[in-house]
């Protein structure tokens, strides 16, 4: 295929030159996203047309680093602005389409293509440069969309994990719903630098909204308290349920090593703002 398709700058000038009818013919061939193409530029600022035009001259003058690059730039741009990924395979698909069309058009004025040995080259090459395209482009959305859950995800766990100061050394972490190893890795995190932050001294962490804990994470919590104390800071701990004691009465463990329990939030912090007050 090399012999006869060194002219590709010629069907990349032959596309240009017919720019509007290549254009009329792709959103023939793309009728859904022919009617969401101003709405894509306006939220993602992204000008499909122009964007299938630098494809094609990817396509045709076999510019991979640049295809490949194109790719995970468009990947991103779509994951960012939440645009439907079944619009962009129709788009891509009706590029190819499109493509072969006026690939069609260029041999039929120039005969360029008439060994059927270097044809099944080009149809190969040219297909499997769309299929790497949209193999980078679907692989760059799906990784940039799991990184903007996690961290999406990471936000919305800590703040749902609030150190509350309620003077200059007392702080309180009311602790509440289900507890797994993701959120206890969360709940470590945020003890540790705000106690560092906030030079707490004592920091009571308030268990009545939770029901139950895994074993795994029982055993996690322990650790964290032995954090709180290494920190310098006192650990207590209100609130706990019949379920979770009975538990842990069972399991032989205990948190009362590392930490101070009481009984409810509300006359815990009745006693330690009253003694700082005697103070």
């Amino acid at each position: 295929m090399e012999s006869t398709f060194n002219q590709r700058d010629e069907v990349t000038d032959f596309i240009k030159a017919n720019r509007e009818l290549f254009e009329q013919h792709l959103l023939s061939e793309a009728v859904n996203v022919a009617s969401k193409i101003n709405e894509i530029l306006q939220k993602g600022n992204i000008d499909l047309l122009k964007n299938a035009e630098k494809l094609i001259v990817y396509i045709v003058e076999q510019q991979e680093e640049n295809l490949v690059a194109f790719a995970e730039q468009e990947g991103i741009a779509w994951a960012e602005h939440s645009l439907t990924v079944a619009f962009k395979l129709e788009w891509i698909q009706a590029i190819r389409r499109t493509l072969w069309h006026f690939l069609n058009k260029y041999d039929q004025l120039h005969n360029r293509f008439s060994d059927r040995e270097e044809f099944f080259h080009l149809e190969k090459r040219i297909n499997d440069q769309v299929d790497q395209f949209l193999n980078t482009f679907f692989l760059t959305y799906t990784k940039y969309k799991d990184e903007l859950l996690n961290s999406q995800r990471k936000l919305v766990e800590h703040l749902s994990v609030p150190i509350i100061p309620v003077s200059a050394t007392v702080a309180v972490l009311p602790l509440i719903g289900m507890i797994d190893d993701y959120r206890m890795h969360i709940i470590e995190e945020k003890i540790l630098m705000d106690i560092a932050r906030l030079k707490v001294q004592t920091l009571i962490m308030d268990l009545s909204g939770i029901a139950d804990m895994e074993m795994n994470v029982i055993s996690h919590f322990q650790k964290v308290l032995s954090g709180v104390s290494m920190m310098g800071s006192n650990a207590v701990i209100t609130g706990m349920r019949p379920e979770l004691v009975r538990k842990m009465i069972h399991t032989g463990i205990a948190f009362d090593q590392n930490a101070e329990t009481k009984g409810t939030l509300q006359q815990t912090l009745r006693s330690y703002l009253d003694n700082e007050v005697a103070k």
